[in-house]
């Protein structure tokens, strides 16, 4: 048995199965912090010329732009949101082998079953299948030392589910595969040195192209196989071999954002933020951090995390996000404006500061987040260690902790709230009832 009939083995037995009442949840709170994180970006740069550059669209399968209420093919709908959903960097995190972002599979799965007038408990489905595939992905290898994105999974990931989400059988589930991954491979240059638009949207690129490649192989496309084991497949050219564990629950285990950071910053903010909080008008003298080797690989090691210049970088930056929080507080949407890119407040700190990689932590990543910071002041000295920040699977948000985010994000309680009941009954309405509430939002644009 192939890697591609494995895991339509396994999508096509979730289809069938019901999901038990605390995935569920879950999954419905992942839907609805997407949207919210979706609404916090509709106006940003990238999400504003994509929409010019892509609308007016028509194709032969229609879903509808959030917020907008703009009808477009449903693959170009899938960009378009997907920027939104992903673009802040605010959406849910999964940690393991590979760091990704899970819900990069949702804009794709509602976009479609809009389209095909699913019902909610189809898209829920689904999304369990993506979830499950991207998480066993993220267990069993790391691709980015190799120089691939983690993108690269989500291509697999959302090819399956929406392959499941339209009950393709098994030779046009494969051929789906097929046709998502092998064009459709990221390079890691999205994530290295001075970060460009295109890192909040790559995903949204790949979750496309999957949706292209599901409603080809719908109508008997076929794709170059077998793509994982092939003479010039994904495990010679890309990976290494690998297996699959599809069983283990990792929607559980994956993590909504408390701040619009760089999920390995998390626990930095909230140390950071401790330490604000004490200090009343200190002057910093110097700041030492002690963080784990991912977090030191990914958003501390490139100089350009030391200056940043565009959102993108920024809001990958630890030294950034540590002096922004010690300086005013928590992060928001407003972080990483170009007047706070170039605030000297803030680069003076980044030039005070040193981090180091501390081994012990190093043996408690990713079950753990740990970070500690050392402040020394004119007035005297700060410590805070944090082991994992709000969010993490160890410390989850409920209900009312994504209602705070949501409101923290469109400014309204009353809209935040309507999102969050309907995504609360999404198994017992239609996706395109979910996405009228979407877009019925009456925020100022």
């Amino acid at each position: 048995m192939t890697l591609a009939d494995k895991i339509y083995e396994f999508a096509s037995d979730s289809m069938e199965k019901e999901i038990d009442t605390k995935t569920m949840d879950e999954i419905k709170k992942r839907v609805v912090d997407s949207i919210y994180v979706s609404y916090g970006a509709r106006k940003a740069e990238p999400v504003k010329i994509s929409l010019d550059t892509l609308l007016p669209s028509k194709g032969k399968l229609n879903s509808v732009v959030y917020f907008y209420n703009k009808k477009g093919s449903v693959d170009v709908v899938t960009f378009l949101n997907g920027c939104m959903t992903r673009y802040l960097d605010y959406n849910d995190t999964y940690l393991s082998k590979e760091a990704l972002h899970p819900s990069d599979n949702i804009p794709p799965i509602i976009a479609y079953s809009h389209a095909k007038e699913k019902n909610g408990i189809d898209a829920i489905k689904a999304i369990y299948v993506a979830y499950q595939v991207v998480g066993a992905l993220s267990d069993a290898v790391s691709i980015r030392d190799r120089g691939w994105d983690h993108v690269t999974y989500i291509s697999i990931s959302s090819a399956a589910g929406l392959a499941a989400l339209n009950t393709l059988d098994n030779k046009k589930f494969v051929n789906a595969l097929n046709l998502a991954i092998n064009n459709n491979i990221s390079l890691r240059q999205t994530r290295a040195g001075e970060l460009s638009m295109w890192k909040g949207c790559t995903a949204a690129n790949a979750t496309r192209n999957s949706v292209f490649a599901t409603m080809l192989a719908e109508n008997g496309f076929t794709g170059p196989g077998p793509i994982f084991e092939g003479e010039m497949g994904f495990f010679k050219q890309v990976s290494g071999e690998f297996d699959l564990n599809l069983e283990e629950n990792r929607v559980l285990k994956t993590m909504i954002k408390n701040y619009p950071v760089e999920y390995h910053a998390m626990s930095a903010v909230d140390a950071a933020l401790k330490i604000h909080n004490k200090m009343k008008g200190n002057r910093i003298e110097s700041i030492d951090v002690e963080t784990f080797s991912v977090a030191y690989k990914i958003i501390v090691k490139d100089p350009e995390k030391l200056r940043p210049k565009t959102k993108e970088t920024a809001d990958h930056s630890m030294p950034y996000i540590i002096a922004y929080t010690l300086l005013y507080g928590e992060p928001n949407l407003l972080s990483y404006t170009k007047e706070k890119l170039e605030d000297r407040k803030i680069l003076d700190l980044i030039d005070k500061m040193k981090v180091n990689i501390n081994p012990e932590y190093d043996k408690m990543y990713p079950e753990y987040l740990p970070v500690k910071i050392s402040v020394i002041t004119d007035m005297g000295k700060y410590n805070e260690e944090v082991l994992f920040p709000k969010g993490h699977f160890k410390s989850p948000y409920d209900w009312d902790d994504l209602l705070k985010k949501g409101t923290k994000i469109m400014n309204d309680e009353d809209q935040a709230r309507e999102i969050l009941n309907a995504g609360k009954r999404l198994e017992k309405i239609s996706v395109k009832e979910f996405l009228d509430v979407v877009n019925n939002v009456k925020a100022k644009r």
